[in-house]
């Protein structure tokens, strides 16, 4: 048996988020839910989400509304223009608009007094309810998009926000350009009772996790799991099966999981990408504490794919 389906939703899905795409053309409607006391806005500070609750393991995400949102978008504000903060409309969250807005150009972030600090989204998502971090995950992933894509990628002249921040146009080419996600397969490769992990040499710590790749062009799918298998560990593959998917705005990609039947037993590893690899029982998974490595983060794909197959 090669299917082992996922337990519960990954980190990051889920979003209460109604994204009303039709609003985002609607600049009369924009402008004034920029202006409503009631709309909600979530802050990005070089990459890092406003979190409170730290301190106590608790948690929550922040998002200001009112006049303690005004000073984060900056001069221009409501005009998307060049001197404003970048910002982009997110959707309706129980019928009040939320946006992102990034505040990246500021030394110290515009933030009320307690009303929390900037922290990284993955030190703490594993404790965040699964709606806020799905919602501050989509504001780090959009606002990435918009503060690196400044610039044409045809003529390399400026590019100005269109339809609520959700595409980039030049002012030069007049070309579209619309917010990239990089697909990514992830893949925990099983043969019979074992199942095989790497250890990356960007990995800090002794920890093993899944194989993973970006897909290529016009590559499919299972085609890019079995050509990412055999590059980094020489394995072999047959049968791939769809698990689940997780947004993964770090910065910019989906990860697209699967187990995958090994059809080879011997480990041939790509120095350049991995440290070591090998086959792993249920036993030692579950006594990896106790052998001395690690597993994934609990918010991540890979570990689900590990957990799911581990008490299938």
């Amino acid at each position: 048996m090669l299917s082992f389906p996922a337990s519960r939703p990954n980190a990051y899905t889920g979003s209460p988020l109604d994204r009303a795409a039709e609003k985002r053309e609607d600049a009369e409607w924009i402008a004034h839910a920029l202006r409503d006391p009631e709309t909600l806005f979530a802050p990005v500070w070089r990459s890092r989400s406003l979190l409170r609750g730290l301190e106590d393991g608790a948690p929550e995400a922040v998002l200001l509304a009112g006049a303690a949102a005004h000073p984060l978008l900056g001069a221009g504000r409501g005009t998307g223009g060049e001197d404003a903060s970048p910002w982009a409309f997110l959707g309706l969250w129980e019928q009040k608009p939320v946006f992102a807005v990034d505040v990246s150009h500021e030394d110290e972030p515009p933030v009320p007094e307690g009303a929390g600090s900037f922290s990284d989204l993955r030190q703490v998502a594993g404790l965040l309810p699964a709606g806020e971090a799905s919602v501050l995950a989509h504001a780090r992933g959009l606002m990435h998009w918009r503060v690196k894509h400044r610039f044409c990628g045809i003529c390399g002249f400026r590019c100005e926000p269109h339809s609520a921040g959700h595409v980039m146009k030049c002012v030069n080419c007049q070309t579209s350009h619309f917010p990239r996600t990089d697909p990514a397969v992830i893949m925990l490769v099983v043969r019979g009772d074992s199942c095989l992990l790497g250890h990356n040499i960007r990995f800090p710590t002794p920890m093993y996790s899944t194989l993973a790749g970006f897909v290529e062009p016009g590559e499919s799918l299972e085609e890019a799991v079995r050509r990412e298998v055999m590059e980094e560990a020489g394995v072999a593959v047959g049968r791939v099966v769809y698990h689940s998917s997780q947004p993964w705005p770090f910065p910019s990609s989906i990860m697209l999981g699967f187990h995958a039947e090994g059809l080879t037993e011997a480990i041939r590893v790509d120095e350049t990408e991995l440290q070591d690899a090998r086959w792993f029982s249920r036993g030692e998974l579950l006594r990896h504490k106790e052998l001395g490595f690690g597993l994934p983060r609990v918010d991540s794909i890979a570990r689900r794919l590990i957990e799911d197959w581990l008490h299938a």
